[in-house]
């Protein structure tokens, strides 16, 4: 981590980091003592905060302003930070462990005291002088945090009552795979599926209740005139159950992560640019092959799900009843592709995940190129 202070260039940082990440995975998979979770995804985290800031740099201090895109202007860095500042980003007891990154101007600003004040005078300058800055009082987070912990405490029962007689496993047995007909197998698949995100939303809700807890993370005021506390937020737990294409769902899954494939990948890559970023995001998470087979496999899908939904979904919208049958074949299907897709991902393994290729789901391979056409 020290390391990168005295390195200004973002693609030797950004490569190196990648790899060290990885050989760290690699070398815990031969050392049984060591836990993986504690040993990786503290290491993710500093992956993405050490290349955020080094692009931010980069763009600030090496890049003319007409090279930047209005976004990267904003978070463009021009003065290199202290040492301290530099380990208390990447560091912080507050993300340290599931994060999340956060913008290196964002973190500053609240450690100078000044995060709240800021967020209110854009608010001032967008009402016309009412109820902004000087008139509002600061907000506090305390109901954003009650909001989020029992928000934790619900996925926590679930995890413990639901998850546990849910077994991603039990989907490559062989006695169920043998025995079972392909509408069980499918059925017990999507279920499983479903009841493994809750231990995703309690680790990423609480991680975002600790940042508001300390009076991180406070986005300005709603279109209401009440205080969000949304700024660094990971999920959006009703997007995603709730979501009618493979686009949405990953917009509100791992928002945060999203944000940084977006800023240090996609924006920057001169082509295949989809492509660039899903193999990106499988070499962040790790080494296990589960996670290639889900991030290959989506990059298809979500080139077909584009192109057939600018050319089918205009049909749809004509009356309200056609919107609402489009709307629940839209949400199935993109669930049963969600279910395909991510599966892997859950069996790391390359045995099971062929396995469950050939005989769980046979003929859903099919099936799953439905959502592009319902997407």
């Amino acid at each position: 981590c020290i390391l990168f202070y005295w390195i200004p260039m973002s693609e030797t940082c950004f490569v190196y980091l990648l790899c060290e990440l990885n050989i760290s995975v690699a070398v815990k998979l031969n050392n049984k003592r060591i836990s993986l979770p504690f040993l990786v995804r503290p290491l993710m985290i500093v992956t993405q905060k050490i290349t955020t800031l080094a692009f931010q740099l980069h763009d600030g201090m090496c890049k003319k302003s007409g090279q930047l895109t209005p976004e990267q202007k904003c978070l463009a860095i021009k003065v290199r930070p202290s040492l301290i500042e530099y380990l208390s980003y990447n560091l912080n007891f507050l993300s340290v462990l599931v994060g999340p990154c956060s913008n290196y101007k964002d973190y500053i600003d609240f450690i100078e005291g000044r995060h709240i004040s800021t967020r209110l005078r854009q608010h001032s300058g967008t009402c016309n002088g009412q109820n902004g800055y000087g008139k509002t009082p600061e907000p506090s987070p305390l109901k954003a945090v009650c909001q989020k912990l029992l928000i934790c405490c619900g996925c926590m029962l679930f995890f413990l009552i639901v998850t546990r007689s849910l077994p991603i496993t039990y989907n490559v047995d062989p006695l169920f795979v043998s025995e079972a007909p392909f509408i069980t197998r499918l059925t017990y698949a999507f279920l499983s599926i479903q009841a493994a995100r809750p231990k995703f939303y309690f680790a990423w809700t609480l991680a975002d209740a600790v940042n508001n807890a300390a009076g991180y993370g406070f986005l300005g005021m709603d279109e209401n005139g009440k205080p969000s506390w949304d700024l660094i937020c990971n999920l959006n737990i009703l997007g995603i159950e709730a979501a009618t294409s493979f686009k949405t769902f990953i917009d509100n899954w791992n928002i945060q992560t999203g944000i940084w494939l977006k800023t240090v990948c996609y924006d920057r890559a001169p082509n295949h640019k989809l492509a660039l970023t899903f193999m990106l995001s499988a070499l962040w998470h790790g080494v296990y092959p589960g996670y290639y087979f889900t991030f290959i496999t989506a990059i298809p899908i979500t080139i077909a799900a584009r192109a057939i939904r600018k050319s089918v979904r205009h049909c749809f919208l004509g009356s309200r009843g056609l919107k609402l049958g489009y709307d629940v074949l839209t949400w199935a299907a993109t669930h049963l592709t969600i279910c395909y897709t991510v599966m892997p991902f859950l069996l790391l393994a390359v045995e099971p995940t062929l396995v469950y290729y050939r005989y769980v789901l046979t003929g859903f391979n099919y099936l799953s190129f439905l959502n592009p056409i319902y997407a």
